[in-house]
């Protein structure tokens, strides 16, 4: 199913305060991008029709295993994208960081795949 570019947005907020927080709840969703709860509630609701989410009696919300592969994807290409929009193009972290954020919605594989090797060899240079 495709899933637009706010439900990946988010899906990848989900992984980031489950890794930060272990548990995620709707409001610990609309407190880190400052919607209103009916807007994640109406998210939520979309993301677990999808099959992309679970939510608990108790709240608490769990990515499920296509969930969890969308958000790694998306969490994946967006610090990639980061990395290289700082180390080789001399941005902003502040700057990349958002700019990176909305190109990690619509980049093709092949220019994904081509920033990908460029910050994996840049990165392997500076430990050798």
């Amino acid at each position: 199913m495709r899933i637009h570019e706010s439900g990946e947005n988010y899906l990848e907020t989900i992984l980031i305060l489950k890794n930060k927080k272990g548990t995620v709840r709707s409001v610990d969703i609309a407190n880190e991008l400052d919607y209103t709860k009916a807007s994640i509630s109406r998210a939520m609701g979309i993301l677990k029709k999808a099959g992309y989410i679970t939510v608990e009696e108790c709240g608490n919300i769990h990515l499920t295993e296509s969930g969890l592969s969308k958000a790694t994807q998306i969490y994946e290409r967006h610090e990639l994208i980061t990395k290289y929009l700082v180390n080789a193009l001399a941005i902003d972290e502040g700057t990349a960081v958002a700019d990176a954020c909305r190109i990690e919605h619509v980049i093709s594989q092949e220019s994904f795949h081509k920033i990908k090797s460029w910050v994996e060899e840049h990165d392997r240079c500076r430990f050798v």
